[in-house]
């Protein structure tokens, strides 16, 4: 085969994605210009920076200029989030190469033959199971950027089934993402905001399986309707002339062949038992401490591993295995100035000073509301906020010690303004363009961020209406403790 390996991004894809982003870099320095600076104090609360409710104060707009804005992307690595950019970058960087190894030397392609001949009379079964187990690990754990090192073989896996791109990133990130959201045990929103609210830790778990169950069912109605319809009718997918390869390699002849060569038995065992660890620790990460905080590059590094070692052990020898992971390298690196660009967003915004005003007019406008109303601006609060902080955790220390002394006030329990939090939090995190997973598993496909969009555009109307409701639901019923 001629192609070359791994996830190549596309020139178009690439430019939409770039343009795009660039409008919310300009968009978020004339805010800068626009909105007058403030800031709350910051104290230490157990060791965490947390913000101080009554002291907003209006302070003297920063100095900073308009080709600033345009030199953010660079600057973020110095910033004190550019720890953390530069550990995604590197992230995406060995799933490329990993991913890459694996496709070149068959056997990604030989699992996927061995798996869809013992489901394929279960197809839809197997969606539906591997979209559940992709929500709970989410809902349960938190985890979300640790499963993308998966999606390109869920995307595989689609399209053996003879669906396409957009139903595998469906039953694997967006599950993941859905899950997260209507999450029932998470420990990054769930655990976070319900501890600065002093609620008991995961208080309120009954409620929230009704609300994950109802978001399951929701997107596993929106996943089968799709496949049915890309499996009567291949061409009605968004993405059929972008898949045009991807078909060709996974799905049917296109999996014959692959196992001839391939010392199956030490590949396996090597590849299974990396799979493992990387388990382990998606597990063990919410409740060792400092685990998390390492999960990401050490889920990297192990599939790196993993991943190289397979195509070693799968004969390819070191030139190929080399020449492939040149080619991931090369295929997933224009997400890198990708990722920095919606970094930099945030970036923008904190140095322009106007982070904590925009929070505070919110926070205002929250308090002369009715008890549903105030839930719901809760909950679109933090969808707008998510535009600029893309951190769960961050996001609870910078808005919960404001907005909970204003839900006492108006009336809301603490446990329906962690709930909204949540909501906007998490269900935000595959839409905005500023989230560098979305940026990352797209890279890893043919998707354009247009193209996505459209596509999860009703399926995000729905969530909203049933999360809505279960704010409502939670007002009425004073879902509580308290």
């Amino acid at each position: 085969m001629n192609e070359k390996a791994g996830a190549q991004i596309s020139q178009r894809a690439f430019l939409q994605s770039l343009i795009i982003l660039l409008v919310l870099m300009v968009l978020a320095g004339v805010l800068t210009r626009v909105v007058p600076a403030g800031s709350y104090t910051r104290v230490l609360v157990n060791g965490r920076e947390t913000i101080d409710p009554a002291s907003y104060h209006l302070v003297q707009k920063p100095d900073y200029p308009v080709w600033r804005w345009f030199t953010a992307p660079f600057e973020v690595l110095a910033s004190p989030d550019g720890a953390t950019v530069i550990v995604i970058i590197l992230f995406l960087l060995m799933v490329g190469v990993s991913f890459a190894v694996l496709d070149k030397s068959g056997i990604l392609r030989y699992a996927l033959a061995r798996l869809v001949g013992r489901f394929r009379g279960q197809k839809y079964l197997l969606l539906l199971a591997i979209t559940l187990f992709f929500m709970l690990i989410g809902a349960l754990f938190g985890i979300f950027e640790e499963v993308v090192p998966l999606v390109p073989m869920m995307v595989a896996l689609s399209y053996a089934l003879g669906w396409d791109t957009l139903t595998g990133l469906g039953m694997s990130i967006l599950a993941t993402n859905m899950g997260f959201s209507a999450a029932i045990t998470n420990p990054f929103t769930i655990g976070v905001a319900q501890r600065l609210a002093g609620l008991p830790l995961f208080s309120g778990a009954g409620f929230r399986v009704l609300i994950f169950l109802s978001i399951y069912a929701v997107l596993a109605v929106f996943l089968v309707l799709y496949a049915r319809r890309i499996e009567r009718n291949p061409e009605v997918s968004p993405v059929y002339a972008e898949d045009r390869v991807g078909r060709e390699k996974f799905s049917g002849t296109g999996l014959e062949g692959y196992d001839k060569n391939l010392k199956l038995r030490p590949v396996l065992v090597w590849l299974g038992v990396f799979l493992v660890l990387i388990v382990l620790v998606l597990v063990a990460a919410p409740f060792v401490p400092g685990l998390s905080d390492l999960s990401l590059p050490l889920v990297g590094l192990l599939f790196l591993i993993g991943g190289v070692g397979s195509g070693l052990l799968a004969g390819m020898g070191g030139k190929a295995v080399r020449q492939a992971a040149w080619e991931g390298l090369v295929g997933i690196a224009p997400a890198v100035p990708l990722i920095l660009m919606a970094s930099s967003i945030k970036f923008i915004v904190a140095q322009g000073g106007i982070m904590d005003t925009l929070l505070h007019g919110a926070a205002q406008s929250i308090s002369q509301a009715s008890p549903f109303l105030a839930a719901v601006i809760v909950y679109f609060l933090a969808l707008f906020i998510e535009l600029f902080v893309a951190s769960g955790s961050a996001k609870a220390f910078l808005m919960m010690p404001i907005l909970l002394p204003i839900a006492d006030l108006v009336g809301i329990t603490r446990q329906v303004a962690v709930t909204a939090y949540c909501f906007g939090d998490g269900f935000s995190n595959l839409a905005y363009p500023t989230n560098p997973v979305l940026l990352i598993c797209l890279g890893l496909t043919v998707v354009s961020y247009p193209k996505w969009i459209r596509w999860t555009a009703s399926l995000w109307f729905w969530v909203l209406l049933v999360t809505i409701a279960f704010l409502g639901i939670g007002v009425a019923i004073h879902f509580g403790p308290f």
